[in-house]
């Protein structure tokens, strides 16, 4: 029997965010342009993610508690995992995540991996730029990249 995909939408100053699990964990967070109407949102991970992020969304929230569940290769999971250890405001480059994996010679990979990344914002690839300190690809766009880094800025600035 196929487990139950729950979906969830969550307004931002960004457009609409769908947040789609089960009850074993969040399987993605996406930016999308249309919603479905017709999803039921009654799984708790899905509530508790889409609360999550609202907190996040409202300065309240710098980390995620909400159970994951992205599909992916084994590189893919690695660079993931290693993604989410990346601070709030802070960013790391390709090059970081690659050296901090033990792959030292894989940035372009890791690069490929961040651009798969099916859970945004929770997974935090926004936070990782090129080794020059430019914005470099991001799915959302580079507007939605922009713009998270600098509400983590801002959160970070009113907390003093």
């Amino acid at each position: 029997m196929m487990e139950q995909l729950d979906k969830g939408y969550l307004f931002t100053d960004m457009g609409a965010l769908e947040v789609a699990g089960t009850e074993h964990g969040i399987v993605s967070v996406t930016f999308v342009e249309n919603v479905d109407t017709g999803a039921a949102c009654v799984t708790s991970v899905v509530q508790q993610c889409m609360t999550e992020l609202s907190q996040y969304f409202g300065g309240r929230r710098t980390t995620f508690a909400v159970l994951l569940n992205p599909g992916g290769t084994d590189f893919r999971r690695l660079v993931w995992h290693a993604l989410r250890k990346i601070p709030f405001g802070q960013t790391k480059s390709y090059r970081d995540i690659a050296i901090a994996i033990d792959h030292p010679r894989s940035a372009h990979a890791v690069g490929g991996a961040a651009r798969r990344n099916p859970i945004a914002i929770i997974v935090p690839c926004h936070r990782v730029i090129g080794s020059d300190g430019s914005l470099t690809g991001y799915a959302g766009g580079l507007d939605r990249k922009r713009w998270l880094l600098e509400h983590e800025q801002r959160v970070l600035a009113a907390r003093g």
